[in-house]
């Protein structure tokens, strides 16, 4: 019998850590968190105990209390419980927690972590396991508070004030904001126009190079139109440019360091396509391992961290499968150390590298599904290329001139590709780092002529800042020093899931609800969503994690503020101040009009209602005309027909709603009825009554009794009835089908078919099973807290998977507003 247990977040990591250790280890997963905060602590009530130094309210997940009950049976026969949850604070607090939620007691508890699932890692940290780090556990714990506190308040105030179901968070808002002020900045933006000059140069052995006009009598080129640029273009024609100087530059150029969380997120974006959802979810796989010809086996370090570190020994190994495969000139004798910029970086992680890089991606091609093969690849790549030795470059310049204008002309060429033969970086562009083409200048000296071949002009203007991209949106939170390494993802999905912004073409735009609520918490909670400020929060949580701050008093300051803000706009600002505007409209009774948000966006409204209803687009944003619209309203006789917006899109209705209710029906006509009855084959009370479908158009056969039955068939009843059961037959292709049983009935030519009984073949229910309805699987929302910080469930990462045979842990990216 083991005489050790083991707790994991991933039971995938079970069977290689008991295959590491021996016999003597039995290994369980609490598949993420096993408590949270309540879900649902009633109205006012936030699951945390602000009048006692804010004590949370722990509670056991309905779904982990069967893991919890097993933990807590076999923790009570073990000589010690090794908690080897994940090695960031959110693993330090599943540890906690787990230990306090089975009862563990604390002589029998064991802190280890590893930041690779291989045999030495496992064995060197069970070698040296450690107590709970207490700092991290309430660093972790007051990111949860303080993102209830904020989620719990701001939260139904945005419903009041604005409409129900809006969320905010401490993060999540701040990021929308930054989404709002760049689509703000694009639309405000005025391009400029300017124009450039190439001029094509021929030297005296017929040689052409290009070169760009680059100064007009002294000062920087600044052509604003096309008349300007065609004056000196002729003028350029007419000139021999003579070279003034000629000069080669030498320059090395460093790899990128290895994989962050925040780089790893963003380089998936720009060459997999990958959501950061979708990269964590991969490198999540990765990192609990594969079944490779050397067994299961952990393929890349932990995923989660904002370090650029590699250990001495894996350098060392970088270096040997560097000269093997390159030769001694690719390599660094030394290994190449980096430092790490992120701001508030935490805990000294190793960076995200694979386990081995002898391993390399061709030889894991028949084990690894194809998304955990590419970012793999990615991973192997852009590690191995931090250990390589520099690209070495040669720029060669050539400066002339000619009268009063000044042109140059350059061209680099590779020396030595190094790093670059394996890996460059991306750009958001989409571009890579090095991805122009080497380009040689002919050989000139200083006051050689040249002749003009040609000038082309071009016109140019100015563009606006580039819309974000998921990836450069992480870059920003992460320059800004907003997030960690496991709330990134997190964030993203938030507010795409909460439909404050969209991505179109891989850009993210803001929508107009998204645009409301920025302004409302800008004005009024301006401190609570600024940029310094949530940055200064993380610096203050990462003082809570080094035990230099204590976590009360931290969240007593930023907690009471917050409550007097809420309490005075709650009390001062109405709904009508955030979603309503003056305009210079009037209605069709003289009335003033004014701007409301809806639902749908923004619109008309007459400024009596609810006494006169009229409403009607905003100037410009009217639907097309439709057919019917300025008729008299047939079924009132005294309204007109007019084009509104609804929620399922453009229609055309009475003018006089709500008192009429008539919307004109488009579409083709109704089904012409069956000539004859139908008894339902399901209740034998009602009869088939011939229909036509909304959104189709198809024509269907349903029972006259529908609601209360709900039979519907796409076979087209002929009339008669199958001899074994009474059922009714109806054509299905060029047979007959009994709508009761299945059985197939041949339909005799020549036969009057209407009362007929036909015989048929055996029941086949098979026969009459409708195709399932599309769609897909339903989008499932993480499993960890509501990142919006509203009322959707909260936590940090993990809800227990379907089936325990899924073997992952649903430990998502944590929830950075609860």
């Amino acid at each position: 019998m083991p005489k050790n247990l083991v707790i994991v977040e991933s039971p995938a990591k079970g069977p290689t850590i008991v295959r590491y250790l021996g016999d003597d280890y039995r290994v369980l997963a609490s598949y993420g968190h096993v408590r949270d905060l309540p879900e649902n602590p009633g109205k006012g009530k936030f699951g945390v105990d602000v009048e006692h130094d804010f004590a949370p309210e722990y509670v056991i997940s309905d779904d982990r209390r069967k893991n919890v009950a097993e933990i807590k049976k076999a923790a009570k026969s073990a000589d010690f419980v090794y908690l080897a949850t994940d090695l960031d604070r959110e693993g330090e607090a599943i540890a906690w927690h787990v230990a306090e939620a089975a009862e563990v007691p604390t002589n029998k508890r064991r802190r280890v972590t590893f930041s690779e699932i291989t045999e030495g890692a496992i064995r060197e940290a069970f070698a040296h396991p450690r107590d709970i780090d207490m700092n991290l556990v309430d660093a972790q714990q007051t990111r949860r508070i303080v993102d209830r506190l904020v989620g719990y308040t701001l939260s139904p105030l945005l419903s009041r004030k604005i409409r129900s179901g809006l969320s905010a968070g401490r993060v999540q808002s701040v990021a929308v904001r930054l989404v709002v002020e760049r689509e703000r900045e694009i639309t405000a933006f005025t391009a400029r126009e300017y124009w450039t000059l190439e001029a094509f140069l021929a030297t005296a052995e017929d040689a052409v190079f290009a070169a760009e006009l680059v100064r007009i009598d002294g000062a920087a080129l600044d052509v604003g139109n096309e008349e300007t640029a065609a004056r000196h273009a002729a003028a350029l024609r007419a000139l021999k440019p003579r070279v003034t100087k000629v000069g080669t530059r030498k320059q090395s150029r460093s790899p990128a360091p290895p994989f962050t969380t925040s780089t790893l997120q963003q380089e998936a974006s720009r060459k997999l396509g990958f959501s950061p959802k979708r990269t964590m979810s991969v490198a999540q796989r990765l990192y609990e391992g594969a079944d490779t010809p050397e067994g299961h086996v952990g393929l890349i370090t932990y995923m989660r961290t904002d370090s650029t570190a590699i250990a001495g020994v894996a350098m060392g190994e970088a270096r040997d499968v560097i000269r093997g495969r390159f030769g001694e000139p690719y390599t660094m004798p030394k290994g190449r150390v980096y430092k790490t910029k992120s701001k508030g970086a935490q805990e000294a992680h190793e960076s995200i590298r694979p386990t081995s890089f002898r391993r390399d991606p061709d030889s894991l091609a028949g084990a690894l599904p194809s998304d955990e093969l590419r970012l793999y690849r990615l991973i192997w790549q852009r590690a191995i290329a931090s250990q390589m030795a520099a690209k070495e470059l040669e720029t060669t310049t050539v400066d002339l001139a000619a009268g009063p204008y000044e042109l140059r002309a350059s061209a680099t060429r590779t020396l030595f590709d190094g790093f670059s033969a394996v890996y460059t970086e991306g750009r958001d562009d989409g571009t890579a780092e090095d991805e122009e083409a080497d380009k040689a200048l002919p050989n000139v000296t200083e006051g050689d002529e040249t002749t003009v071949r040609d000038v082309t002009p071009t016109q140019h203007f100015t563009e606006p800042p580039p819309r974000f991209t998921e990836a450069s949106l992480i870059k920003a939170l992460e320059e800004h020093g907003i997030g960690r390494p496991s709330t990134y993802a997190a964030i993203i999905s938030t507010i795409l899931d909460r439909g404050y912004v969209r991505v179109e073409e891989r850009r993210l735009h803001p929508e107009l609800i998204g645009e409301v609520v920025t302004d409302f918490l800008v004005e009024h909670f301006g401190t609570y969503v600024d940029l310094a400020f949530t940055a200064r929060m993380e610096e203050e949580l990462d003082e809570v994690a080094d035990g230099q701050r204590e976590w009360v008093p931290l969240l007593r300051a930023f907690f009471g503020p917050l409550k007097d803000q809420v309490a005075d706009v709650r009390k001062n600002v109405t709904r009508k101040d955030v979603t309503t505007e003056p305009s210079d409209e009037v209605c069709s009774l003289g009335h003033p009009m004014v701007i409301r948000l809806g639902r749908n966006g923004r619109f008309l409204a007459c400024s009596l209602f609810p006494e006169h209803k009229e409403s009607r687009p905003l100037p410009g944003d009217e639907a097309p005309p439709q057919a019917g619209e300025g008729e008299v309203c047939p079924e009132c006789g005294e309204g007109t027909l007019v084009g509104k917006n609804g929620r399922f899109g453009p229609f055309v209705g009475c003018s006089r709603y709500p008192d009429c209710t008539f919307i004109k029906k488009e579409g083709p006509p109704p089904p012409d009825p069956l000539p004859f009855e139908v008894i339902c084959p399901k209740n034998g009370d009602g009869h088939l009554v011939s229909r036509r479908a909304r959104r189709t158009g198809n024509v269907f056969y349903g029972c006259s009794n529908y609601p209360k039955c709900d039979f519907t068939t796409n076979f087209e009843p002929v009339g008669a009835v199958h001899d074994a059961d009474e059922g009714p037959v109806a054509r299905k292709g060029d047979s007959g089908i009994c709508l009761r049983c299945g059985a197939d009935v041949p339909l005799p030519e020549g036969v009057e078919l209407v009362g007929a009984r036909l015989a048929g073949g055996p029941p086949n229910p098979e026969a009459l099973a409708k195709p399932a309805r599309g769609g897909g699987a339903r989008r499932g929302g993480r499993a960890g807290g509501a990142a919006g910080g509203g009322r959707a469930r909260p936590g940090g990462r993990g809800a227990a998977p379907r089936t325990a045979s899924a073997g992952r842990s649903r430990r998502t990216e944590s929830a950075p507003d609860a």
